[in-house]
């Protein structure tokens, strides 16, 4: 009895000790070795420090941001990612930090983080997204691996494509006429700008995505009422198939719900997709369509609305251009200035603030060797705000940088200006967005002079998107 007592005993102790041993590999000598060989190829960073890495550090430069003054600067990158911010100016360009003892190399010289977006060997792989964005946005296009994204990224890009987007013009107009006719009995008055976006872009992806009016399609935006949400939308995928059965529709429509609702019946197992592939990029489409022209509206208005002499030019070229009347696809085209506001409003205000990519074995990245398991971040900000490339005066909103256009203002680099991404996973409602915003902001300025209201707080920060902790408080002032 006593022998197994010690038997037991010792291959107890030895487990245990294989379990240390696995923990401080893990936690010490791992992070230790990975910021020796790191250092050793000049990339620097805060020190690694034990099972908490830089996280602490990192809390006390957001809770020192936070307790600071909201004043009204447009340095966005310093107020959503102030360590990122003071980091660059300490030690470079590229840097090390650490999320415990995960390795986190934030990467800004232009030419590797388009190395990393274009992917071509396939060796930096999209990061496994937080649950609750998951349970958001579903495993569609903004989240999921390579094999099924390409599958469904071929149908979105022809959902999506020019001719198509022309298609969803009408549809957009009549989307911000209703808002328009809401706003008429608060002229004069404040109104919130941020959520009165929320509710146009709402209704805009629902008539051009998925046929049917924002109030139909209110529960897909309800991000803890999953239940509900897979309910709402086989619900539209029955009456839709209806539709086609009785012959009300040419196959299943040729919006992006068309397109799924096709690939859903397709006989073809290799084009095919499931019921819970189509409930996904739905959720996706959605959410993602409504969170980023609605960030790309709200600060294009307050961008505006604090630049009068913008907001001047802005409109005179709507009423030369297209007058009274409403957009058309020829003269939204047209509206030079307005590029150049939205492109500068994109630069300050980005609606992602950073990519994300992990490499799974050791991959050499410019003249880098990276060790497997590192974690690369890029950060949108981090070059919209890049001195070197848009001068000192980075922070201010200067549309004039994009006069003679992006590669002009970049001096041709491709990974200088990146709202919406960069490679092969550029956001693919990118021209949508931007359609959707010439089209709402240019009917707003035919009708409304924009005066920041006194009442604002400026504090931008970031959830899904980069939005106003405080909302966008402004004055219709009609013309």
């Amino acid at each position: 009895m006593g022998t197994l007592i010690i038997c037991f005993s010792t291959c107890l102790c030895l487990y245990l000790v294989v379990i240390l041993l696995k923990f401080f590999n893990k936690v010490w000598w791992t992070p230790i070795r990975i910021q020796s060989l790191m250092k050793s190829q000049g990339i620097k960073g805060p020190s690694y420090r034990f099972l908490f890495g830089s996280t602490t550090e990192i809390l006390n430069i957001i809770n020192a941001m936070d307790g600071s003054s909201q004043e009204l600067s447009h340095n966005t990158f310093a107020r959503i990612l102030p360590h990122a911010y003071s980091w660059i100016k300490i030690y470079g360009m590229n840097f090390l930090y650490w999320y415990g003892p995960q390795p986190h190399l934030m990467v800004t010289e232009p030419e590797l983080v388009k190395e990393v977006l274009s992917n071509r060997d396939g060796a930096y792989k999209k990061l496994p997204v937080e649950t609750h964005v998951k349970r958001l946005l579903g495993d569609g296009l903004v989240t999921s691996g390579d094999g099924k994204w390409f599958k469904m990224r071929k149908l979105g890009n022809h959902a999506f494509h020019g001719e198509s987007l022309k298609g969803m013009i009408p549809d957009m107009i009549a989307s911000v006429e209703i808002m328009l006719e809401r706003w008429r009995n608060n002229e004069g008055k404040e109104i919130d700008a941020f959520q009165e976006f929320k509710v146009l872009t709402s209704e805009v992806i629902s008539r051009t995505a998925f046929g049917s009016s924002y109030l139909e399609g209110d529960d897909i935006e309800s991000e803890n009422l999953e239940k509900r949400v897979r309910e709402s939308i086989i619900k539209m995928m029955k009456k839709r198939e209806e539709e086609a059965m009785s012959g009300q529709l040419h196959g299943y429509g040729n919006d992006f719900f068309g397109l799924l609702l096709k690939a859903y019946h397709d006989p073809d197992n290799t084009k095919k997709i499931s019921v819970d592939d189509l409930i996904d990029e739905c959720k996706t489409i959605y959410v993602a369509g409504q969170e980023t022209t609605t960030s790309l509206l709200s600060w294009t208005v307050l961008l505006l609305a604090t630049s009068p002499a913008w907001q001047d030019k802005a409109r005179e070229e709507v009423l030369e251009l297209i007058g009274q009347q409403n957009p058309s696809p020829d003269s939204i085209t047209k509206l030079k200035n307005m590029s150049m506001v939205i492109n500068e409003s994109l630069r300050l205000y980005s609606p992602s603030n950073y990519l994300a990519r992990k490499v799974y074995k050791e991959v050499k990245l410019g003249n880098l060797i990276l060790p497997a398991n590192m974690e690369i971040y890029m950060s949108t900000l981090a070059h919209h705000y890049n001195p070197e490339i848009w001068g000192e005066d980075a922070h201010l909103f200067k549309p004039e940088r994009f006069a003679e256009g992006v590669a002009k203002a970049t001096n041709n680099s491709t990974a200088a200006f990146f709202p919406f991404g960069m490679g092969p996973r550029t956001c693919l409602g990118f021209n949508y967005a931007i359609i959707e915003g010439k089209i709402a902001l240019s009917m707003i300025l035919q009708r409304y002079r924009l005066v920041l209201s006194p009442t604002y707080v400026h504090h931008p920060v970031h959830l899904l998107t980069v939005c106003p902790k405080h909302d966008i408080q402004v004055i219709l002032q009609p013309l």
